[in-house]
Order: structure tokens, then C-alpha cells, then sequence
């Protein structure tokens, strides 16, 4: 993927990005890293748009809804076809067989 100029902000936005991580723990979502989060941005909510400023790209980060990031993720775990990998999926499936 291609170095967007938001990008170049992520080091400045930690703050906010780990701000958000931790919602995401209260909710129960403990598997969602700072890289699949910035993953959803850009792919996202940042797909068309070229340049953002600081407080804008730090206001997207922090308006993040989870169950809009967890419809993104278990869409892009579906295109990637690897949902049968996890160990949740593995354990189903040895229930089945």
C-alpha cells in the first residue's frame, strides 16, 4: 500500500490512537491493534481523501465507532479468506468433524 501523507502524522497522533485502543478494551475488543486501526482509517474513512490536517485526522481517530470498525474487520477477514484460521474458528471446526 502507499505511503499517504497522513502517514507522516501517526507518530504525533499516538495519543489519541492509544485513547481509542482503550475503549475498544472496555467494550471487550482486545484484539485490535494500533496497526489495524490505522489500517481502517486509510481504508476506510480516508479512502479518496488526499491530505488531512493534524486535528482532523485526530478527530477521526477519536470518532471511531467500534461496531463500524468490527463490520469493516469481519468484512475484510471474509475478502481475505482467512477466517477459518483463528483459533476460535480452528476449535469450531473440530467440534464439527
Amino acid at each position: 500500500m502507499d505511503k499517504q501523507p497522513m502517514d507522516d502524522f501517526r507518530d504525533h497522533i499516538k495519543p489519541a490512537l492509544k485513547s481509542k485502543l482503550e475503549e475498544f478494551k472496555l467494550f471487550g475488543y482486545k484484539d485490535v491493534t494500533e496497526a489495524k486501526l490505522w489500517d481502517y482509517l486509510k481504508n476506510k474513512k480516508w479512502r479518496k481523501i488526499k491530505e488531512l490536517s493534524v486535528h482532523e485526522i485526530v478527530n477521526d481517530v477519536l470518532s471511531v465507532k467500534v461496531g463500524d470498525y468490527m463490520n469493516y474487520a469481519t468484512v475484510e477477514t471474509y475478502k481475505n479468506g482467512k477466517w477459518f484460521e483463528s483459533e476460535e474458528a480452528k476449535d469450531l471446526l473440530k467440534d464439527l468433524i
